[in-house]
């Protein structure tokens, strides 16, 4: 039985980041807190559960030291008050609707309140404290209203931006931040996470782990996503290529609508991509098939941009993969 990836805000461990909670701790004890921290690292390294814990302990948590440095008690007050959204002095920007869906960004309505939630004193903390998870999804009038709550520090206020790309940031949000890089802990780490919290054998641990590039948060999220699955249709896709089961794809291509089926085409589309840039490099270094090369690497580059392609002019995703078929086949017919 698969788990579901638990929101941050219910994670209360955090394995492997206790440089960046130890430079945080420093920066408060000393009396020297920013006021705006952006949280940097790939996906799924536990960015957005370090920003509970640093929220947790700025709103007066109990620490619990055996949850780390960072850590506090489930059962405090706080703790418990953020779980369940009700805490007065935490306010959170994300992408997540209170029904549990997706929205293409963070709106700019909600980016708007937070000189109001600023201009109040904290109503039982120490601090205010405000999550934005993650800045990467605000659109450009919601990361400019963002950029004026940075311009004017608020008192006893603090701001957690998370980003998984922070050079696509607004150069001058990133000016206005302390910056905490979190680093991947590895294959090997994650592969530990992912067995231990999700009903996987070590082998197929190890897969996710390396799909995730060591991030343990996205292979818990690949392993809920059932990628194993779809990493092995990606490969046989490949393998069989050019001579291919239309019956099968047709089949495929039908999974792909509604919100899962997006899911699924996107996951498709990224594990096609990461065979083929794989192939694309054996062809390279082989350095016999300069055309065979030049019909990979365009292949990868349309399997890399395909999803957000699709996304932004809703183009249908059936369509799309019967393109990238058709692409594949090129590329194995040119290399033949």
């Amino acid at each position: 039985m698969m788990l579901t990836p638990a929101h941050p805000r219910d994670v209360y461990g955090l394995d492997g980041q206790s440089a960046a909670e130890a430079a945080f701790i420093d920066a408060l004890e000393r009396g020297r807190l920013h006021h705006a921290w952006l949280l940097t690292g790939p996906e799924g390294v536990g960015k957005a559960t370090l920003a509970y814990r640093m929220a947790r302990r700025l709103l007066g948590a109990r620490p619990d030291p055996s949850q780390g440095l960072l850590g506090a008690a489930p059962s405090d007050v706080v703790s418990r008050q953020v779980a369940a959204r009700s805490h007065p002095d935490l306010m959170v920007l994300e992408r997540l609707t209170d029904d549990g869906k997706a929205r293409k960004s963070i709106p700019v309505d909600e980016a708007r309140k937070l000189p109001e939630f600023f201009a109040n004193s904290p109503a039982v903390s120490p601090y205010r404290v405000a999550i934005i998870d993650a800045a990467d999804d605000l659109n450009v009038n919601a990361a400019n209203a963002v950029l004026k709550t940075l311009e004017e520090p608020p008192a006893r206020g603090v701001i957690l931006l998370i980003s998984h790309a922070p050079g696509k940031l607004l150069p001058t949000i990133r000016s206005r931040c302390r910056r905490l890089a979190i680093p991947a802990p590895g294959v090997a780490a994650a592969a530990e996470m992912v067995e231990r919290m999700a009903d996987v054998p070590h082998r197929d641990a190890e897969r996710l782990a390396r799909m995730a590039h060591g991030a343990p948060g996205r292979a818990l999220q690949l392993a809920a996503a059932g990628a194993i699955a779809i990493d092995d249709a990606a490969n046989e896709i490949l393998r069989s290529l050019p001579k291919l089961d239309e019956g099968a794809l047709l089949a495929m291509a039908d999974t792909f609508r509604g919100a899962e089926g997006a899911a699924r085409f996107e996951l498709l589309m990224d594990r096609l991509a990461d065979q083929v840039r794989i192939f694309a490099t054996q062809v390279a270094a082989d350095g016999k098939n300069s055309l065979g090369l030049d019909r990979w690497a365009a292949a990868w580059e349309r399997l890399s941009s395909w999803p957000g392609e699709a996304e932004a002019v809703n183009l249908d995703r059936a369509d799309v993969f019967w393109s990238v078929i058709s692409d594949l086949r090129a590329a194995v017919k040119t290399a033949m």
